[in-house]
């Protein structure tokens, strides 16, 4: 893979991405103590003040001197009012007041001569581009700080971007943010296609696509010129949605690395918010030390984000985009888009891999039966033993491709007799009802149920210890928990028992191989998914 090692990048070791962490204090006597948690893993700290209620506000710009004596982190202040995000509803009285007394503070500390003072800290004053402090106000800040002319649009508005901009050009900005919600990946576009603007113009500019399907921005904005990024400073703490920890911006999607080079890859479908994935493929790829990195997107829509991100000849920007995981609801919908398809994934019907090829060609192909496949072969043979499918969605159809493969003969049970069938004509299997079924004359017995998934499904079983009875092999397609009640219900019944974990990895495995050319790190990205399975994630 070509210019994929991170040392091949010159100034990976003098470039930063700039992260910026709020902190949202509940009384001003704590701003002090949260500043400093933040600024342990910030660039920048913004205090959202509109977190303090009006006594405690009051209180907040004597607090902000105090730390203001010895900070050397610069610090994003913020006042927003309800409508554009603030925590409560500060009145246009409330801000006057507030903005005011804090540019008498900053120009207080500038004409300060004590050692102790840093005056040549540059602080920011996030300020509404409507109906922000009054003129007066807004130049005495603009004496002492670096203003932000910002507009949040929390209904959507991804396309309004542009006018936004050239509104806030018009402005007394320094710097420009503009931050909308994403209903889907797409709407990213808007985001990139902003960035490169005012990269091109030399105005510095912070630009996000919020929520689950804006991710991308917050990983990538950096590397697109953006001024910085946003972060929460853990996993608990996020204030605005779709808001990644600092630390899994650092340290798991390594945002200081990425640059115009950098391989990008990631998982399509809807939802994906908590797919193991990206940990498992980012982890592999520090592992590697390439410079590639996964990104989860929130797709309703994949014709149009196979036409506007994917597809080199038709997509409306320029990332070094080289593979996608495919999953739920567009495994299927996903195969007319490609320019080609191998044959599993043709026989399947499904494809969970694309590779973007050199050439400019989609090619789709199916790793779930394969990975499906593996930990069996390590177990037994299974020409001419007989192998119950639980289940006739999308999961069993991979799963008795794979077992046909192997020369088992199936039987596909289902509480829906006539899904079941269909299936079982498509693979030259038979067909039986799920309920009441004794199976016990199988070799093996495969959950291909969503039932055990942890959430509302975790209690069920689609069989239990009674009808097992006598198999051998029970195999889960579930992974979280990676203990599911099926399992414990074959193991009760006196069954060998494989869980979901050993498939999911080997199918992330072999997609690492189809994007990457190399070998994955396996027991890296085990390791990965079962750390943050151990957390209880849900996913």
């Amino acid at each position: 893979m070509n210019n994929s090692r991170n040392e091949d990048s010159p100034d990976q070791t003098q470039r930063r991405a700039r992260v910026c962490v709020p902190v949202s204090p509940r009384r001003a006597s704590e701003l002090t103590e949260a500043f400093a948690r933040a600024s342990r893993v910030a660039d920048l700290v913004e205090i959202r003040f509109d977190s303090l209620d009006r006594e405690e506000l009051e209180a907040a710009p004597t607090a902000l001197a105090s730390l203001l004596e010895t900070s050397t982190c610069p610090l994003v202040l913020t006042l927003r009012p309800k409508e554009q995000g603030g925590a409560r509803d500060v009145s246009t009285d409330e801000r006057e007041h507030f903005w005011r007394r804090v540019a008498q503070e900053l120009q207080r500390r500038a004409r300060a001569s004590d050692a102790n003072v840093t005056p040549n800290v540059k602080h920011f004053a996030d300020l509404e581009l409507d109906g922000g402090p009054s003129a007066e106000t807004c130049a005495a800040l603009a004496r002492v700080c670096q203003i932000i002319r910002s507009q949040h649009d929390f209904a959507g508005g991804a396309e309004d971007l542009a006018r936004v901009y050239e509104r806030a050009k018009a402005s007394d900005a320094e710097a420009i943010k503009v931050a909308v919600t994403a209903r889907d990946a797409t709407d990213c576009l808007h985001v990139f296609r902003l960035l490169e603007r005012a990269q091109a113009e030399g105005r510095p500019t912070i630009a996000v696509a919020m929520g689950r399907a804006g991710v991308a921005t917050r990983v990538l904005a950096p590397s697109r010129g953006a001024l910085f990024t946003y972060a929460a400073l853990d996993g608990e703490s996020a204030n605005a949605p779709g808001q990644l920890a600092s630390q899994e911006l650092r340290e798991l999607y390594r945002v200081d690395a990425i640059d115009a080079r950098t391989l990008i890859t990631g998982v399509v479908g809807s939802p994906v918010a908590h797919s193991l994935s990206p940990v498992m493929h980012n982890r592999a790829f520090a592992a590697r030390a390439l410079n590639a990195v996964y990104l989860p997107f929130e797709v309703t829509d994949v014709e149009a984000f196979v036409r506007r991100m994917v597809r080199p000849r038709t997509r409306e920007f320029q990332w070094n985009l080289r593979g996608l995981s495919v999953t739920a609801p567009h495994k299927a919908a996903i195969l007319p888009l490609l320019d080609g398809i191998t044959p599993r994934a043709r026989a399947i019907g499904a494809v969970n891999t694309v590779v973007v090829r050199q050439d400019g060609e989609l090619h789709g192909d199916n790793t779930d039966a394969e990975a499906f496949a593996a930990p069996i072969r390590e177990l037994t043979e299974l020409r001419d033993e007989r192998v119950a499918v639980l289940g006739a969605g999308g999961a069993a159809r991979g799963v008795a491709w794979s077992l046909r493969e192997l020369g088992a003969r199936v039987t596909v049970f289902a509480r829906d007799i006539e899904r079941a069938r269909a299936l079982a004509a498509d693979f030259d299997a038979e067909a039986a009802p799920l309920e009441g079924a004794s199976l016990g004359k199988f070799v093996l017995v495969v959950n291909a149920t969503p039932l055990g998934t942890r959430g509302p499904l975790e209690a069920l079983t689609p069989a239990t210890s009674a009808q097992l009875g006598g198999a051998r092999f029970a195999y889960d397609l579930v992974y979280n928990p990676t203990d599911t009640s099926f399992l414990r219900e074959a193991r009760a019944a006196g069954c060998e028992t494989v869980g979901g974990l050993s498939m999911l990895v080997a199918q992330a495995v072999e997609q690492f191989k189809l994007w990457t050319g190399e070998d994955a790190p396996s027991e890296v990205m085990r390791s990965a998914a079962r750390k943050k399975l151990d957390r209880g994630a849900i996913v």
